[in-house]
């Protein structure tokens, strides 16, 4: 009897939780599709992409809610990333429905990401985009396959990194031939990591993410000359826009107390899109306008970031700059000076003359200087990215230490012209 007691005991113990496991496994699965279902949350990017590619997803050592997801099918690009978790905002812009297609585009696939590998320069007689002897028209532009429509090879992977490599030829506008090796490693960065990189203290009320993509390039054929042309690395990463997000791109007075910009990449900017302040440049970033704008290395700092207003994210990118390194000039034109480019620029899409639109997005982009490499030697270019969320006056704190510049002064930078 008591031996029957205690089998009827037991199995009322391992039926109550087998009950209390199966409510707890449906509230999770329920909080999934709830996430996943809700546009705009890291959630529901991760289960979109997860349809169409395999994906890497990178979470911070010291911080499991801190993610990003990487596609090696798209160069290795980091998508997009979260400091919350499934449930938490998703930064990275994604183009949902070319991503859903699997089509080719003509000219460049704007599939979308945070951190994106290209080479620099777009334009000049040392562009890769334009093939030999074309002219710098919309029409005869296109961007090469390697860093477009091919996947990179994953060398290695951790829960919170992952190594890419890609091994490619490359024609420029005059036919100079480049033999090159792209490597490509993506690393989450912990909390005390970012504390030190961006000199910021006290953010423990304040939810965060960040990585860095190193980026290298080696030559593998003849030795690069002035004459015949070079290779930069260049680093893009697209963003959601709203009417109340604002690129900040703070300069250095050291060569001058107005920054060595150019501003008319697509024609002028409207006053009321772009201004120039004591130690920043703002851009609007609401995807209404295309817009882009450019500092040179002589100017530049080695940060920038944006704000937007509407959601409270502030955002910060770190990379590296040489203030007296030469840098490679992207605009359409045969150049003068091609190794007088930017080592910063940054870009507010629009409708093209068309009326269509590849966004809406904004980019913050960085550039490595550039190198005439002889063979098997290399160029390295680092670039981060960190998102912040939190109370104003905590983010406030970060804008004036890291950007120099106060919440205040960015989100009215227009409205108090």
């Amino acid at each position: 009897m008591i031996l029957t007691n205690k089998i009827s005991i037991y199995i009322i113990i391992v039926l109550t939780a087998m009950a209390c496991q199966e409510k707890k496994n449906k509230q999770e699965n329920s909080v999934e599709e709830n996430t996943a279902s809700q546009e705009g949350t890291f959630g529901y990017d991760l289960a979109f992409l997860k349809k169409y590619k395999q994906v890497i997803v990178l979470k911070s050592p010291d911080d499991e809610k801190s993610q990003a997801i990487v596609v090696a099918d798209y160069q290795g690009r980091v998508m997009t990333s979260t400091a919350s978790g499934d449930s938490g905002n998703s930064y990275g812009w994604l183009n949902y429905a070319l991503i859903k297609s699997g089509e080719n585009k003509p000219h460049f696939n704007a599939l979308g990401g945070e951190d994106r590998f290209w080479f620099s320069p777009e334009g000049g007689q040392f562009s890769v985009y334009f093939k030999k002897g074309k002219s710098f028209v919309y029409e005869n532009w296109q961007t090469p396959a390697v860093i477009d429509s091919e996947p990179f090879d994953v060398v290695s992977s951790d829960s919170s990194s992952v190594r890419f490599k890609k091994k490619t030829t490359l024609e420029n506008n005059i036919g100079t031939k480049f033999d090159v090796i792209i490597e490509r490693q993506v690393k989450m960065i912990s909390k005390s990591e970012i504390k030190t990189r961006l000199f910021v203290q006290d953010f423990d009320k304040i939810k965060t993410t960040g990585y860095t993509s190193e980026n290298a390039v080696t030559n593998l054929g003849e030795d690069w000359k002035r004459e015949t042309g070079a290779l930069g690395i260049w680093i893009l990463g697209m963003f959601k826009p709203s009417p109340k997000t604002t690129i900040v791109a703070p300069f250095s007075k050291s060569n001058s107390e107005k920054p060595l910009l150019t501003s008319n990449y697509f024609g002028n900017i409207p006053d009321d899109r772009l201004i120039v302040k004591d130690s920043a440049v703002f851009l609007k970033a609401d995807g209404k306008f295309r817009s882009k704008i450019g500092l040179s290395p002589k100017s530049a700092r080695n940060i920038a970031g944006s704000y937007d207003a509407e959601k409270g994210i502030l955002t910060i990118i770190l990379y590296d700059l040489d203030p007296k390194g030469e840098y490679l000039k992207s605009t359409w034109e045969l150049h003068k000076d091609p190794f007088g480019g930017d080592a910063l620029n940054a870009y507010n899409d629009g409708p093209l003359e068309d009326g269509s639109q590849m966004g809406p997005f904004y980019e913050l982009e960085s550039n490595s200087n550039v190198l005439l490499l002889k063979k098997n030697e290399k160029l390295i270019h680092r670039h981060s990215t960190f998102h912040f969320e939190g109370e104003k006056s905590d983010l406030n704190k970060i804008a004036k230490t890291v950007l120099g510049v106060d919440l205040e002064s960015i989100e009215n930078a227009f409205s108090l012209k």
